[in-house]
């Protein structure tokens, strides 16, 4: 797969949030404003790029060689951990208040699962290192991009009457779900005519 089918597969078709629903946790509870938003998404993208090429790194030349690829998730999940860690240090010591801003939702960034998801599709897919950093650059801008749309449409939810039972969550979970129905309009079919 070209590097350009890789990119508009991980941002529109197979979405990690839109499409595969992993990675909720920070969509639904950062998405509240702008600001916030941003922030995560761009936290999110830098650990998805590097995390793929680290772990790729790892399983190529530690684990496969040794013979204990059954050690591939606990070892992703370190190599996930130390990112988040230094990734959380960088915006504590460069955006105090969007380190507050984030708040719990930065370290959860090691539990994220749409990490730990674009690391075993590198290797499952079998890509190669710059195939597997490009796989996780653009499954965090897909994940970039849906939580912008997510916010944009909560502040303008913001100002409208919602009934009292939809507010907050609720709503948002229902926006996500109509999101996602509009990402099924990306298909196979789309990255076929725009490739060829």
């Amino acid at each position: 797969m070209t590097y350009i089918g890789i990119i508009i597969t991980f941002v529109f078709i197979n979405n990690f949030i839109l499409n595969q629903f992993l990675g909720l946790c920070p969509f639904i509870g950062v998405s509240k404003n702008i600001e916030s938003a941003v922030g995560m998404g761009f936290a999110v993208t830098f650990v998805m790029a590097i995390a793929s090429l680290t772990t790729w790194v790892v399983y190529t030349w530690i684990l496969v060689p040794l013979n204990i690829t059954f050690l591939q998730t606990i070892t992703f999940i370190l190599v996930i951990a130390a990112l988040v860690q230094f990734v959380e240090m960088v915006i504590q010591n460069i955006s105090p208040a969007l380190y507050k801003a984030l708040g719990i939702y930065l370290p959860l960034i090691t539990t994220n699962c749409a990490v730990l998801g674009i690391a075993f599709i590198s290797v499952q897919k079998r890509y190669n290192a710059l195939e597997s950093f490009v796989a996780g650059f653009a499954a965090g801008l897909g994940f970039l991009l849906a939580i912008l749309l997510m916010s944009a449409i909560r502040t303008k939810l913001d100002f409208e009457w919602i009934p009292k039972p939809f507010r907050g969550i609720p709503i948002a979970f229902v926006t996500g779900g109509l999101m996602a129905l509009a990402f099924m309009a990306f298909d196979k079919a789309l990255l076929t005519n725009l490739i060829g």
